[in-house]
């Protein structure tokens, strides 16, 4: 017979019965989860997009109408005399040509800062709907700047404004977004309550 009864004493082991298509399902639950999680961070992804693509797109349009190093009177192109021209410049340092040479180096900080707000997101507050704006408007600059380091070997800067006799460092999109974004995200965490020391 095939049926065969356990002898005195012998452990037996139950093993549930498998239900068709668990595994299925389980896959099918995991990647909404998934989804799920991603659409929770939409504000972030949706201003970084848009701050990327703004600022690709701009810098690609100054690259089709100005020669590179255009910059001065004949260069650059007035937009309103003695305050605001475009020109085309690049700046292989950080913020007001800081660290300039550095741009291999600042290429792999730029990375490595996209890879640490990635999976510090829970302790930088980045459920809340403004610390997410800010951190959209502040990685879509950082991706902006650091695909023109890989692309060019330099960020490109075309917004050029003088005020009198001072002439304030050429900047771009991508600049906008991180010093909003930074600005930003700094006022939100000032208007935290404060944590329990114990």
């Amino acid at each position: 017979m095939s049926d065969q009864q356990p002898l005195a004493g012998e452990n037996v082991q139950h093993r549930p019965a498998a239900v068709p298509g668990a595994s299925g399902q389980s896959e099918i639950v995991n990647r909404k989860s998934y989804f799920v999680r991603l659409f929770a961070y939409r504000r972030l992804w949706v201003l970084g997009i848009v701050v990327f693509a703004l600022d690709q797109l701009t810098k690609t349009w100054i690259n089709t109408r100005l020669p590179f190093g255009s910059y001065g009177p004949g260069a650059s192109v007035i937009v309103f005399p003695k305050f605001f021209y475009l020109v085309h410049v690049g700046n292989t340092g950080a913020a007001w040509s800081m660290f300039a040479g550095a741009s291999l180096w600042l290429a792999l900080l730029a990375g490595g800062t996209l890879v640490a707000i990635f999976l510090w997101r829970r302790q930088l507050g980045l459920r809340s709907p403004a610390a997410q704006a800010a951190f959209g408007l502040l990685c879509g600059g950082i991706a902006g700047n650091l695909v023109d380091r890989v692309a060019h070997g330099h960020v490109i800067d075309f917004l050029d404004f003088h005020f009198g006799s001072y002439t304030y460092p050429t900047f771009n999109v991508a600049d906008m977004g991180i010093c909003v974004g930074v600005f930003w995200y700094v006022l939100w965490s000032l208007r935290q309550p404060a944590m329990p020391t114990a």
